[in-house]
């Protein structure tokens, strides 16, 4: 009887919910199809319609939320702003009408509430929350959303302050290779060209210049460095500004950059957390039919999405004190207010102690995204401020969940000694125009020309064409020989800025940068042409050049080398068109048709497509010489004479035409799949760990030119592989030990009783297999440098089955060894961690090392692999 009651009270509640929830969408819905007839083109009124269409979105996501939250399947049938199914074709969507996004919530999963957090990662965060919590325990309810919202201000971003606690604004700058729109600031090369460097070190030492810059400018948080995206689209417009297209590459460019920019106590904000793979849809309403429709959902399952999560693992575990969200969905929820994201993965997987901020505008919601894990808007109050006491009041948002926002920026603060007296004023201004400008420049520009020498791949060079011998006549052609004449149209913008570059497939000067918030703003810019004519004034030689026509008329026969420059483009907003462009092909055409010596040379913004030309008998050498900075010309002239002997690898695959690419090679319109909505677009990642190399691995395609690959002057050969397992830190052993006392060292999963730090699990970072080879230099002339390359393949879970979800072979590590003499060897060790060889276990949800025979292969590039071994675990 008492059961039967109960059942009756359960579902006479369960009828008055349904009832509640239809009456409140059914009233929304009706706001907000008045709200869809206010105009939206103009300011004003249009900004304040979208504004409160968004609020009445999450209002009604709210409601749908609980009802998922409860079972309630009756939810299901509740009223929306259309009748429609979520199939409404785009010419529904001209007449106001939406389909309902009901049936996309919970696809991705909640995870609630937000981890607060403690400081016990290390002593030095302990620290920092101790004094963090003792300041935030002072503070009222506005004092503590001071420090959550932007304000109005000299930086890109502005945090409030609390003057009678001594915390000053703090300030918020672009990008990721310099500080952008400044004077006397330097312009570094690109996320992209230093990760063709493939040098760990290099890496730091950028990171500590780049952070040097931004101390000497006062700036307190740095907006970089960037592995999202992650280059998983071959057109991304993005891609440029990352580490190159694997993630354990970016994953070692993100920790060392890290390292260096905070350890010249600058806050680096890793970015963008998470998905942001393609331009095109990345916003709300953004290349929408009429401007209406939701940002692109980067659909991915739960093992793939630990691919992207993997370098963001390396920047915290190296103290990155924030993480930026980005504009995107993931599945089917913005990734500001998406709690598996934020509160699942970063703040309890990863252990993040640091703040979320949110990209500029990309906040959708306020108390979704509050309760979710987003810590700071930007750049102004968005849907908090006054409104996120509110929420705190009424219970909305719990009090405790403001105050470890708070706790969590100022503890960022204090973990970079910002507080001790000694940071810099803010010394930056819109358009750089202060009336004492800070010249933070140093000796930056002896780094810049080194890097950009390490990050140039030789890809060609037959006959000995290069390096060039004191030539006495040499002809330059190309757009790209030359800067730009009138590259300042916006000062912020080197180049062009949103207003003009869209579409762009070449750059009408010589390239040293992308476009877009990630671009730098270079004091002065070294052309190859200005380089040239200096060493070639030296020689006391001569040059002719033509840098506009696509078919020279001039035909210099006695020259000794033709070299031409050509470029291609890309920025933040808009994907790129093509990997190549016509104009820039016949031009290489047309100069080898007649001069048997052309040295071709590609600034590039990422992958560019070399098959129209590559082959010609008479392009005896080409160099992809990518995004590097203000002393462009000097790092390419070092290359081609020889200074330099280059060791740059490509850190991402060329291929032989644009299909090989499949669908990788265009960003996603998002309803490619058959009844796909444009109103909610989706990609989804149907390769899972399969992008770039993985792809081409897995499906048989033969590259133009691999991950990995780069030529030198000389030759190196490989010998003596040796692997060891670590049987202590510090201590290894020769593998010849028999499997069985491996696996009795190592467990399958870590152990679960041991906390999880800033990171990720401590025992992930373990190293558990050393690997080390010998590497000679056996040509007989030059000096050089080999990056030596590590590739692992992981065994399949039940023996000797299939595992096509597991690619081939993965990087799992690399070192530049030399410089080497002639005949000299040098040792390349590379430590494998149980991070190295795990994969992630959808059930278990965990990290699993498996059972089985692992294959080791060291070599030159992604399938230039010179020896090769196993061991059993």
């Amino acid at each position: 009887m008492v059961d039967y009651l109960t059942k009756v009270i359960l579902e006479n509640l369960r009828n008055a919910f349904i009832q509640l929830t239809t009456t409140i969408m059914n009233h929304l819905s009706s706001l907000y199809e008045q709200l869809l007839r206010l105009p939206t083109s103009l300011p004003g009124p249009g900004y304040f319609a979208n504004q409160a269409k968004e609020v009445v979105f999450s209002m009604k996501g709210a409601v749908a939320l609980i009802c998922t939250a409860v079972s309630l399947q009756s939810c299901s049938s509740l009223p929306s702003s259309s009748s429609s199914s979520s199939s409404t074709s785009s010419s529904q969507h001209h007449d106001g009408q939406h389909p309902s996004e009901l049936p996309y919530y919970g696809l991705s999963p909640p995870f609630y509430p937000t981890p607060v957090a403690n400081g016990t990662s290390s002593s030095r965060w302990s620290s920092a929350y101790q004094h963090a919590l003792a300041l935030t325990s002072q503070m009222t309810l506005l004092e503590l959303q001071n420090l959550t919202r932007g304000f109005p201000g000299p930086c890109v971003g502005n945090t409030g302050s609390i003057d009678r606690l001594s915390i000053p604004p703090l300030c918020f700058y672009d990008g990721p290779s310099g500080v952008r729109g400044q004077e006397f600031a330097s312009a570094f090369p690109a996320g992209i060209h230093l990760a063709a460097t493939w040098d760990a070190d290099l890496m730091y030492r950028y990171g500590r210049a780049v952070g040097a810059e931004y101390r000497g400018k006062g700036v307190n948080i740095a907006l970089g460095p960037l592995a999202g995206p992650l280059g998983r689209v071959a057109k991304g417009g993005r891609n440029w500004e990352g580490l190159g297209s694997d993630p354990y590459l970016a994953g070692v460019g993100m920790g060392r950059i890290v390292e260096g920019v905070q350890g010249e106590g600058v806050i680096a904000t890793a970015k963008h957390f998470l998905l942001n793979e393609q331009e095109y849809r990345r916003r709300w309403g953004q290349d929408a039919p009429d401007g209406e429709g939701h940002a692109i959902s980067a659909n991915v399952g739960d093992r793939a999405l630990r691919e992207y999560v993997w370098p963001f693992m390396d920047a915290l575990r190296a103290g990155a004190g924030a993480v930026m969200c980005g504009y995107n969905r993931a599945n089917h929820s913005y990734v500001c207010q998406n709690s598996k994201l934020l509160n699942g993965i970063l703040k309890t997987e990863l252990g993040f102690e640091g703040f979320v901020v949110t990209d500029w505008d990309a906040q959708m919601s306020g108390v979704a995204s509050a309760n979710a894990g987003a810590d700071m808007v930007m750049p102004r109050d968005g849907f908090w401020g006054e409104k996120l006491i509110e929420a705190v009041k009424n219970g909305s948002v719990a009090e405790e969940r403001l105050n470890d926002m708070a706790t969590r920026v100022l503890a960022a603060w204090l973990y970079a000694g910002q507080d001790d007296g000694t940071y810099p004023p803010v010394g930056v201004a819109p358009g750089g125009e202060l009336p004492g400008p800070v010249d933070v420049q140093a000796d930056h520009a002896d780094l810049i020309r080194e890097i950009g020498a390490a990050g140039t791949v030789l890809v060609k060079n037959i006959n000995g064409t290069l390096p060039l011998t004191r030539p006495k006549f040499l002809c330059v052609y190309g757009y790209d020989a030359i800067v730009k004449s009138t590259p300042w149209e916006n000062p912020d913008r080197y180049g062009g800025g949103y207003d003009v570059n869209r579409g762009w497939t070449t750059f009408n000067g010589t390239l040293i940068t992308g476009g877009g918030s990630g671009s730098s703003t270079p004091p002065y810019v070294v052309s190859p042409f200005e380089a040239l004519s200096h060493r070639i004034r030296k020689d006391r030689g001569m040059l002719r050049w033509d840098f506009h026509s696509a078919n020279p008329s001039q035909q210099y026969l006695n020259a000794d080398a033709c070299l031409v420059f050509i470029n291609a483009y890309a920025s933040e907003m808009s994907d790129r068109p093509a990997l190549s462009d016509t104009f820039s092909d016949d031009l290489v055409l047309n100069i080898a048709s007649w001069c048997s010596q052309t040295i071709v040379i590609v600034h590039s913004a990422g992958i560019r497509l070399v098959d129209p030309w590559i082959s010609h008998p008479n392009v005896t050498a080409v160099l992809m010489a990518g995004l590097p900075g203000q002393e462009s010309g000097n790092s390419l002239v070092d290359i081609l004479y020889g200074d330099v002997n280059p060791s740059g690898r490509l850190p991402y695959t060329i291929a032989k035409k644009e299909s090989d690419y499949g669908h990788l090679l265009n960003p996603s319109t998002g309803q490619e799949e058959e009844g796909g909505d444009p109103f909610f677009p989706e990609d989804n990642f149907v390769e899972g760990l399969h992008i770039d190399y993985r792809f081409f691995d897995r499906h048989g395609i033969a590259p133009r030119f691999e991950f990995g690959f780069g030529l030198s002057y000389t030759t190196f050969s490989y010998s003596d592989l040796q692997i060891y397992v670590s049987i202590a830190p510090g201590v290894v052993q020769e593998t010849t030990m028999p499997s069985l006392a491996a696996t009795t060292r190592f467990a399958e999963f870590p152990d679960p009783d041991t906390p999880v730090i800033q990171g990720g699990h401590p025992d992930l970072w373990e190293t558990l297999f050393v690997v080390r080879c010998r590497v000679e230099n056996s040509g007989g002339k030059y000096e050089g440098r080999e990056v030596v390359q590590l590739y692992v393949g992981i065994p399949a879970l039940n023996e000797g089955g299939e595992d096509k979800e597991t690619p081939v072979r993965q990087l799992r590590g690399f070192k530049r060894v030399g410089p080497l003499a002639p005949g000299e060897d040098g040792e390349a060790e590379f430590e494998l961690t149980r991070r190295d060889l795990s994969v992630w276990d959808v059930e278990m949800q965990q990290w699993r090392l498996r059972r089985g025979k692992y294959k080791i292969w060291v070599g030159a590039s992604s399938r230039d692999l010179r020896l090769s071994g196993t061991f059993d675990i």
